[in-house]
């Protein structure tokens, strides 16, 4: 049962007991189930377990999902590929303000939950959804006006724009439903709720799986609508989940519930939230913008480059994916040992979710090598996108052991709520680092794409190289929110 412990507010008092059975196929049932836990105590690989799986999934369908568009779009031509992998890029910039605001809700989710401070975890929660609402309202009203002045600014060719003004301007246009389902996930991590999180995700990306093929093809009762439809499918699928994010609030029985009374603007609150999500944001637009910049140089070389280089980093985000929901268990654990005075408990749980992160991209690795053809062949037959998808998937790959560390300690320094730290490297590696290196390899050596190939595999390994020193310092752990 849950008993009401502050005005809008309830904490659920359901749950195993800290005796209860343990052990793997126990805990996976206690995971799968979503029952409320306190991860700041007991076996710290029992904690990483019951968060890591529910995270782990999630990030498995949403990376399913982008596997799934793209094999759609394959079918529509090098043109729509392109088209798709352009508004991705300018996607990210989008992204990159989900992702700063959601580290800034769930490290403070999570630091309010390990204090045992319900209601202030749930008026940042709130707050934190009421800050995407106010940004995506200019940037859906820019994206849907001028798609087709950013498709070119893109360095799109006069066939992709034509073609793909539609598909960018929907997707841009609908901007709400990403950052929504970010940042309410991210509230749902921070608590330790990653179930419901997973559940809405899954939604999510079954409706759009679904609806794709539907309204790209005209399949039964749906429109022919081409590349557009894979827009609209984005978009609604998006917003079930979010539908189910929010009735989740009120039904739950999770950590973080809202009642009614908490829907209000607050500005003390919003503001504070505001301050540790700057950071964040910058943070990713920094890493984002650097991407950005890694499409143009590609484009350089053609729609054939983009495509390939498309098609090769759907396959490495269907593998990066599992692996961040290791980096998002990392977070948790971080703000919420943090949050209960544990900070040797919270290392600890790091440096065990970096290991388990490097065996599995390390076997990554191996698939991608051996299979890098076979995979992209998956997708297109066109011989020169196949000989840039294959290049793209091989040279990322070599990097994926060290890369491994640096985003689970990426997201420990986030989970704190030191998003200054990761900022820094950021505009390090990638500003100052890759991007003049992936201009010099690609352009001004001969290279072609595969110079930028050759750049990230570079820059990601430094980056994390670099973060392995940085967390070693421990000034992380007197970070306060």
């Amino acid at each position: 049962m849950s008993v009401p412990q502050e005005p809008g507010v309830v904490v659920s008092t359901t749950g195993p007991t800290p005796d209860g059975p343990s052990g793997f196929w126990p805990d996976l049932r206690a995971a799968m189930n979503g029952a409320p836990q306190d991860y700041t105590s007991g076996p710290i690989g029992r904690a990483v377990l019951l968060l890591a799986i529910p995270m782990v999934l999630e990030m498995m369908m949403e990376s399913l999902l982008g596997v799934c568009d793209v094999f759609f779009v394959a079918r529509l031509g090098a043109n729509a590929i392109a088209t798709v992998g352009i508004t991705e890029a300018l996607l990210t910039l989008i992204f990159g303000v989900a992702i700063g605001l959601s580290m800034a809700a769930t490290a403070m989710v999570a630091r309010r939950i390990g204090e045992k401070s319900p209601r202030q975890a749930a008026e940042a929660a709130v707050q934190a959804i009421w800050l995407g609402v106010l940004l995506s309202v200019p940037i859906g009203i820019a994206g849907g006006l001028w798609a087709s002045t950013l498709l070119r600014w893109m360095g799109a060719s006069p066939e992709v724009v034509a073609l793909g003004a539609p598909y960018t301007a929907i997707t841009l246009g609908g901007n709400l439903t990403i950052l929504m389902l970010f940042l309410i996930n991210a509230a749902f991590r921070g608590a330790g709720d990653a179930m419901i999180a997973m559940r809405a995700v899954w939604l999510a990306n079954l409706v759009n799986i679904v609806l794709d093929p539907c309204l790209i093809f005209g399949l039964g009762p749906f429109p022919e609508m081409g590349l557009t439809g894979g827009a609209v499918g984005s978009v609604v699928g998006r917003g079930s989940g979010v539908a189910y994010q929010v009735y989740a609030l009120w039904r739950s029985r999770g950590h973080l519930q809202i009642r009614l009374a908490r829907w209000r603007l607050d500005p003390l609150v919003m503001g504070q939230l505001l301050r540790v999500s700057m950071g964040g944001i910058f943070q990713f637009l920094v890493a984002t913008a650097s991407w950005l910049m890694l499409v143009r140089i590609v484009s350089y070389f053609g729609s054939s480059a983009v495509a390939g280089y498309t098609v090769a980093l759907r396959l490495i985000v269907f593998a990066i994916l599992p692996a961040w929901g290791l980096s998002n268990a990392a977070a948790t654990l971080v703000g919420q040992n943090l949050g209960a005075g544990q900070p040797r408990r919270a290392e600890r749980s790091v440096w065990m979710i970096g290991f388990a992160n490097m065996l599995f991209l390390g076997g990554v690795t191996v698939v991608f090598l051996v299979l890098a053809e076979r995979l992209v062949r998956l997708f297109v037959d066109d011989p020169v996108v196949v000989s840039f998808g294959v290049d793209c998937l091989r040279y990322v790959s070599y990097g994926y052991v060290f890369y491994a560390y640096g985003m689970v300690l990426q997201q420990a320094f986030n989970g704190a709520g030191d998003t200054t730290t990761p900022t820094i490297i950021n505009l390090i590696c990638y500003w100052l680092f890759q991007i003049p290196l992936a201009y010099v390899l690609a352009v001004m050596v001969g290279l072609g794409a595969q110079g930028v190939f050759l750049t990230i595999t570079i820059s990601e390994s430094a980056l994390a190289v670099v973060c392995i020193l940085v967390f070693r310092r421990g000034r992380w752990k007197s970070q306060v929110i």
